[in-house]
């Protein structure tokens, strides 16, 4: 694509190289708060949730930034042609230029119908169908009033996708659990190991069990694969092929499969092309949320993913809470050298979270070919990982506090728990921990303290903590539908913004297809006997390896 150029060629790149050298030797963090009183004023940014008027704050104090840096990146993102970019995904362009398609997940939680077209053509109507049969086939399952072949209803849903057909449902039914229909069991099936089916199956009953197919083509390998198995496994019991129409929908848009697998399709959910699949819970691939949570807070959900998105668009990028935290990503990557990117939530229902986030940072900015088809001349796409503390900090944290490597880190909190316990006794300590963290890695420990509570000589270099470690607090009121749906949107578009700066494809994604294609031709082979010898030494040796112990041979 013309008029985008490599962002290291960029005068602001060439300006914030400069500021780095003079700022990397310089910043100490816990001195940067002693000179300026209001840094934390000055740095940190508060989003008003239009849905619920809920505050959540975003600190970017703890940061390796000053005044002149936060202009820099601005100006950056300014030359990056972020603010263009961004216009371009709310307009419907198509600005994944490899596959030809609008980047449009923008539309799915489009609550307050702002007009969005693709090629001339609204989406504004064909969303709101699909919302409003989500809305009325949810209903009708979790009144008890959708009943399976023997007339029961249903109290298991069990979701077969992969990748963000599996990622974001599974997150978000977690995350929210609070809203959940407890009564009814949820299993997400993905993996191609038969032990993840299994396991599903055996904790079904195929009278009262609801199976949910999410492939958009309906021919993804995985997904049909145990979708089959599925289907078998109800049909030993219900033996009546009309029956799979009670118990399987499709979440897809090819209609011919779906209709050839047994499935009615009035009970097919579709979405466009411009949905990416890591961006697709806000579509009908929500399904299983939608049953779970119910539907007006499912709505809920889509309306704080809309709020976010409101602010990404009208805010200034200096006030523009994702944009920074895309700028400071891209900071920590391309200057500092940082080659990852840890999301911890202090929550337990955000378990699954940083997965989600793997997923949508890794599969979106995993690229090394510019928008003009040259290689990168910087760093790209982090390494992004995560856990929920506090069980974390007994892990891994010791590399964050006294390990060699730089790990800017999220630390995640809402203020009020789902579960005050013991006069919130369990909340105010896991508070306490959220607080220190980010504390202690800022301020560190010196020899000087280390001696002074008596530690013997040998021991002063093992109890010192360099500290100057950046943090970036994420406070939120509470985990509600509509707050859960502004974070994801915010790590988005934060995501998106990195992917403007580096001047790639975040929307793209072959880099999972080569395994896929080189693995059909392999399982052909391991479906015949005979040894093999078609690839390189290593491969056919393991392949027949193989073979022999699972007595193929």
């Amino acid at each position: 694509m013309p008029g985008f150029a490599q962002a290291s060629d960029l005068s602001a790149w060439k300006s914030l190289m400069k500021h780095h050298q003079e700022l990397g030797r310089s910043i100490v963090l816990k001195d940067a708060f002693a000179e300026d009183p209001k840094r934390f004023e000055k740095f940190s940014r508060t989003f008003t949730n239009e849905v619920d008027k809920s505050e959540t704050i975003f600190d970017f104090s703890k940061n390796f930034i000053t005044d002149e840096t936060l202009q820099l990146l601005c100006q950056l993102a300014r030359e990056a042609k972020v603010e263009e970019l961004r216009d371009d995904m709310f307009k419907g362009e198509k600005i994944n230029f490899t596959e030809k398609r609008a980047v449009y997940h923008v539309a799915l939680r489009n609550t307050e119908n702002w007009p969005m077209q693709v090629d001339g053509k609204s989406v504004v109507e064909e969303v709101n169908s699909v919302l409003e049969h989500m809305k009325e086939f949810s209903e009708e399952v979790r009144s008890g009033k959708w009943t399976g072949y023997t007339g029961k209803a249903i109290d298991t849903v069990v979701n077969i996708g992969i990748g963000g057909s599996d990622l974001g449902p599974v997150m978000v039914s977690e995350a929210l659990k609070p809203y959940g229909k407890r009564d009814m069991k949820l299993h997400f099936v993905s993996n191609i190991d038969g032990t993840h089916m299994a396991e599903a199956l055996r904790d079904s009953n195929p009278e009262t069990t609801l199976f949910l197919v999410a492939s958009k083509t309906f021919t993804t390998a995985e997904t049909t694969t145990n979708a089959n198995t599925a289907k078998k496994w109800f049909l030993e019991h219900a033996k009546d092929e009309s029956a799979i129409a009670k118990h399987f929908v499709a979440l897809s848009t090819n209609e011919a499969e779906v209709t050839k697998f047994g499935i009615d399709k009035k009970n097919m959910f579709g979405f466009a092309d411009w949905v990416g699949g890591r961006y697709s819970v806000w579509s009908a691939i929500g399904l299983s949320v939608c049953l779970y949570i119910g539907y007006d807070n499912f709505h809920d959900f889509l309306a704080g993913g809309h709020a976010m998105d409101k602010h990404f668009k009208e805010t200034p990028l200096e006030q523009n809470i994702p944009v920074l935290g895309g700028l400071l990503s891209v900071w920590y990557s391309d200057f500092f050298g940082a080659q990852t990117h840890l999301v911890s939530p202090f929550d337990q229902y955000l378990h699954r979270f940083p997965a989600y986030l793997q997923q949508l940072s890794m599969e979106s900015n995993g690229k090394a070919i510019t928008r003009s088809g040259d290689y990168v001349k910087y760093t790209t796409g982090a390494i992004l990982f995560g856990e929920p503390a506090t069980n974390a900090q007994h892990s891994f944290y010791q590399l964050l506090h006294q390990g060699t490597k730089l790990i800017p880190t999220d630390f995640i909190l809402a203020a009020e728990s789902h579960n005050p316990i013991e006069n919130n006794k369990h909340q105010k300590m896991l508070a306490s921990n959220y607080f220190a963290q980010a504390e202690a890695l800022m301020i560190g420990k010196t020899p000087e303290e280390v001696r002074a509570e008596g530690a013997a000589d040998e021991l002063v270099p093992h109890k010192t903590f360099l500290g100057n470690r950046p943090t970036t607090s994420i406070l939120a009121q509470k985990i509600t539908p509509a707050t859960l749906g502004a974070l994801i949107a915010y790590y988005e578009h934060m995501t998106f913004t990195e992917g403007a700066i580096w001047n790639i494809n975040s929307f793209d994604q072959w880099g999972v297809e080569l395994g896929k294609s080189l693995a059909k031709k392999i399982q052909s082979e391991l479906e015949t006997s005979g040894e093999v010898s078609g690839h390189d030494a290593s491969t056919s040796g393991l392949i027949n390896a193989f073979k022999k112990k699972a007595g193929i041979n």
